[in-house]
């Protein structure tokens, strides 16, 4: 059976899209699948199991990178195509069978929106995968931690670099929920990223700095043995849920309720709304992530994690 699976550009989104993969693996033993996605989230579906070829859609005018996934695809016979983009693609492919997931925001969770593609409610949760290789590339650093990724894709979604650190020393300082244990920073690559963790890597120099220096199956193997991560709304903070790490998405301007982590262990804490200033336009009316004490996260990560025995 050969099944085409036509999932996002954003990291996040592939992460949550992963479940449906691993339903569809279960439902189909031995099925070959060709996975198209955003080249930045390659990293997601490159050790997943039962994959035949790994398409990277890169975005272009006109929409014609469209026209270049046909060009790909269209000489297969597809027993199935999940297109979770919307796309007009899967219409003018030759398929048995073809699901489409329709566009627009609606209310609850982007999980189950992907379940209701294939009438699966619950639906499953995401997934991580990695190999022995990965794992061995990150055996080196500790194997139990507190990770902590201080950047995302957008600055207001970021909560201030000296409230990850209070945060940091709160847990892992003497009498806290992990004292004595070290602390991971990760992020991606770039300046961008850098800069923003620039701050809680200065204040923290005791930190293991990995901005941007692994794959993503390398970060999954790497948080599948984290004691904690805690994040703003961003692509690792899904792909630590998936891994089964304690998992705390921080969040203000993004929607937790449709963008929060799901994983067997993962949480959110919202920042607080504000006054509204007179002439506010609408990005001003979002919650500032300085809106949401150190003392509310803290509070959630000890409810996240397991009571001593």
């Amino acid at each position: 059976m050969r099944i085409l699976f036509v999932s996002s550009t954003r990291i996040g989104d592939a992460v949550l899209s992963t479940g449906l993969l691993a339903h569809l693996m279960a439902q189909y033993p031995g099925a070959r699948f060709t996975v198209a996605c955003g080249p930045v989230a390659e990293g997601v579906f490159t050790r997943m199991p039962g994959l035949e070829r790994l398409i990277l859609v890169r975005k272009q005018r006109h929409s014609r990178h469209w026209w270049a996934l046909w060009r790909q695809v269209a000489g297969t016979r597809w027993d199935l195509v999940v297109d979770l983009r919307g796309s007009a693609l899967s219409f003018v492919l030759w398929a048995k069978r073809r699901v489409v997931m329709r566009g627009g925001r609606r209310p609850g969770h982007r999980l189950l929106h992907l379940g209701q593609v294939l009438g699966l409610n619950p639906p499953p949760l995401p997934v991580a995968w990695w190999n022995a290789e990965d794992a061995a590339a990150v055996a080196h650093l500790p194997q139990r931690f507190l990770a902590i990724a201080p950047t995302a894709n957008w600055a207001r979604k970021v909560w201030p670099a000296e409230n990850f650190v209070a945060l940091a020393r709160a847990l892992t300082g003497p009498g806290g929920a992990l004292a004595g244990l070290p602390v991971l920073v990760l992020g991606g690559p770039g300046e961008a990223e850098a800069a923003m963790a620039a701050p809680v890597l200065a204040a923290l120099p005791e930190a293991t700095e990995l901005m941007g220096r692994l794959t993503l199956p390398q970060v999954a193997a790497l948080l599948s043995r984290a004691a904690l991560f805690v994040g703003n709304d961003s692509g690792l903070m899904h792909l630590a849920a998936a891994a089964g790490a304690p998992t705390l998405g921080l969040f203000g301007p993004t929607p937790a309720d449709e963008y929060g982590p799901a994983g067997p262990r993962a949480r959110v804490v919202l920042a607080d709304q504000h006054d509204y200033p007179p002439g506010a336009d609408d990005l001003t009316r979002f919650p500032f992530m300085e809106n949401l004490p150190v003392e509310r996260a803290l509070a959630a990560v000890l409810d996240l994690l397991p009571v001593p025995a």
